[in-house]
C-alpha cells in the first residue's frame, strides 16, 4: 500500500476532521494526516494503543456511535473486509462526509467510484 499517495489525495481535497474506521494496527496514514494538520480520529472494535496525535475510540461500524464521525470531513478505511463496505459508506453519508475505502486486495465496489492515484488505487463516495 503506498501511504503517502492516499495522504497526498486527502490533503489536497479535504480539511478539518477526518476518521478511520478500523486503524488496527497500521498508522502512517493517520500520523501523516495529523502531520499536516487534521484532526484525526480512528476507531477500532477493540482497544488499540494509537500515537499520542490520534484520537481514538472503541466502535463497531455495523452498529456505530454517530456521534464519533460528526464533523468529518471523510470517513475512511484502509484494506476492511468486503462486507464492512456499506457500513463504512453509510457512516459517512448519515454525517454529510465523503468517503474513501482502500480495498484489501482485488475486492471492488459497484456503486464507489474506482480512483486511481499516485500509483494507488481506492475507492470514493462523495456525499
Amino acid at each position: 500500500m503506498l501511504c503517502d499517495a492516499i495522504v497526498d489525495y486527502i490533503a489536497k481535497r479535504y480539511d478539518g476532521k477526518v476518521v478511520e474506521v478500523g486503524i488496527g494496527w497500521m498508522f502512517e496514514v493517520a500520523k501523516s494526516l495529523a502531520r499536516r494538520g487534521f484532526k484525526v480520529v480512528a476507531t477500532d472494535i477493540r482497544r488499540i494503543d494509537v500515537p499520542e496525535e490520534i484520537e481514538f475510540h472503541i466502535d463497531d461500524i455495523t452498529n456505530p456511535d454517530i456521534g464519533i464521525y460528526e464533523g468529518a470531513s471523510l470517513v475512511y478505511s484502509l484494506r476492511p473486509p468486503l462486507e464492512l463496505y456499506p457500513h463504512i459508506v453509510r457512516v459517512a453519508r448519515t454525517v454529510g462526509a465523503d468517503c474513501l475505502i482502500r480495498p484489501f486486495g482485488n475486492e471492488f465496489s459497484t456503486d464507489g467510484r474506482l480512483v486511481n492515484y499516485g500509483g494507488e488505487r481506492f475507492y470514493v463516495w462523495l456525499r
